[in-house]
């Protein structure tokens, strides 16, 4: 089977991250709460949405360190391809930020797969490894590549006019948002792997 992932909250997870950037930015008290949610409309309430503008682009750069894969991800990897699925990350994304230093925010995500095993020998193969500038490019790219399954945290891409009727969307839903979607959902990794990878879970 073929699967692709997209990559944003679906593999790196941010849970903490945006708080950690704030703070050594001096941009944030302490005391908030540590969500991304939190971290922007305290920046937005007090005039300075550009800041938080600024903060992502830093994020999705320069501090793609702090980021972590979700638990259950590179099991979820290794049983895949034990069981012989193709996988693919095809994921939307600008490759600039739209203020701040200009990094590189496709080489950072390669980098942060790089980094943790995600991609090369034991993960997926580098070669399909996608990163689109719109969604709409990147609907064409699951289109393209024949995907059978495509799993994303944003129940709107599979609603997209180009979003082929031929692949299963499973909407990744760790936080348990959108009960009303009606979406094959899966809560983490583990519910995927007890699905794609049955012998190895």
């Amino acid at each position: 089977m073929r699967v692709g992932i997209d990559f944003d909250n679906t593999i790196a997870c941010y849970d903490g991250v945006f708080h950690a950037a704030a703070l050594e930015r001096g941009l944030i008290p302490a005391d908030l709460a540590r969500d991304k949610n939190s971290v922007r409309d305290h920046l937005n309430g007090s005039g300075r949405a550009d800041a938080f503008t600024e903060l992502q682009g830093h994020v999705y750069g320069a501090r793609m360190d702090l980021a972590a894969p979700y638990p259950g991800f590179a099991d979820f990897v290794a049983g895949a391809r034990e069981t012989g699925h193709e996988l693919f990350i095809i994921s939307h994304k600008t490759r600039y930020p739209i203020l701040g230093p200009k990094h590189d925010l496709h080489a950072a995500a390669r980098g942060f797969l790089v980094a943790r095993g995600l991609i090369g020998e034991d993960g997926i193969d580098a070669s399909h490894v996608f990163f689109e500038l719109t969604r709409e490019a990147k609907v064409d790219r699951i289109a393209a590549l024949r995907c059978d399954t495509f799993i994303d945290d944003l129940p709107e891409i599979f609603s997209l006019a180009g979003f082929p009727r031929a692949t299963r969307p499973i909407l990744f839903d760790p936080a348990d948002q959108f009960g009303d979607a009606k979406l094959d959902r899966s809560r983490s990794w583990a519910e995927i792997s007890a699905e794609f990878c049955r012998e190895h879970v």
